[in-house]
């Protein structure tokens, strides 16, 4: 088979691979958090997960990468079930960025983006120029290679996020699963870090699942939006059909008038009062 080549750098771009959940259940003990859930991830695409804290965004994400085994249902990775196929191939092939994840101490950025190669690792075979390929390319991507030797505890934010963004492009996987990948950054380092998962997306193919609390960056990056509400999917589908002000009354209990953004043209929502369930005239009981 031949594999297509981005044309800058003459690296590999990773097939794309299918994932999708088929009557998902997903529970912590006996508290059930998702029921019945189907989705199909469109592939070489920007999916972006959104709704009310609690609803279930990131259990879903969990499940998606394998973190968290189905009550009932199954998540399939190319029609296989994904917790009947070996952990290696799953790390080859999902790579998985948790919420505000931690770096052992005194780490460096080199060797913390190195650690992204661990699931291509031999016994036989430590090291291979496909790794140290994989780990400059990624780096030279997120533009983290000139911060190789700086110890990441040192970094803003926004750099650290660059880097931990980078060791999962170094795992070479053609899924990457982002889990709030914007929590705790400032809006100039939120949209720096959504701006390059886009361009991450474009140039290389990659599929894209990401959990995000901001509705209207949702909209901007996302070729794919799911809105979930108390464990369901709500609506899905393209941005512009499926960010309304309906929807927005129903899954986030808002007020508002949705118009088109004025520098992408994409749904901008606009807040008003909280939603009451009153209607005019009258208050609510």
């Amino acid at each position: 088979m031949t594999t297509r080549t981005d044309q800058d750098t003459q690296a590999p771009i990773v097939p794309a691979s299918r994932l999708e959940a088929r009557d998902l259940t997903l529970a912590y003990e006996s508290r059930t958090v998702v029921t019945g859930l189907d989705l199909a991830v469109p592939a070489g695409r920007v999916t972006v997960v959104v709704g009310p804290n609690a609803c279930g965004k990131s259990t879903l994400l969990r499940a998606l990468g394998r973190l968290l085994k189905p009550s009932a249902g199954a998540v399939l990775l190319d029609g296989e079930e994904l917790h009947r196929t070996p952990t290696r191939q799953i790390a080859q092939r999902i790579g998985l960025l948790p919420q505000s994840p931690t770096a052992p101490e005194g780490i460096t950025v080199a060797d913390l983006v190195a650690r992204g190669r661990q699931p291509h690792q031999r016994w036989w075979q430590q090291w291979s120029e496909e790794d140290e390929r994989a780990v400059t390319e990624a780096m030279a991507r997120t533009s983290t290679d000139g911060l190789a030797d700086r110890s990441v505890d040192e970094l803003s934010g926004g750099q650290r996020q660059r880097v931990w963004i980078a060791m999962a492009l170094a795992q070479g996987t053609g899924i990457l699963l982002l889990d709030e990948p914007t929590t705790f950054l400032d809006i100039a380092h939120q949209v720096e870090v959504l701006d390059l998962v886009r361009r991450l997306n474009h140039e290389r193919g990659r599929t894209v699942v990401a959990v995000l609390h901001d509705l209207n960056q949702a909209a901007r990056y996302a070729d794919h939006l799911v809105a979930m509400k108390a464990g369901r999917i709500v609506a899905q589908g393209p941005p512009a059909e499926v960010v309304t002000a309906e929807l927005v009354r129903e899954v986030f209990g808002l007020e508002s008038v949705v118009v088109p953004d004025p520098v992408t043209g994409t749904p901008l929502v606009v807040p008003g009062a909280p939603w009451t369930g009153a209607g005019p005239g009258r208050t609510a009981g």
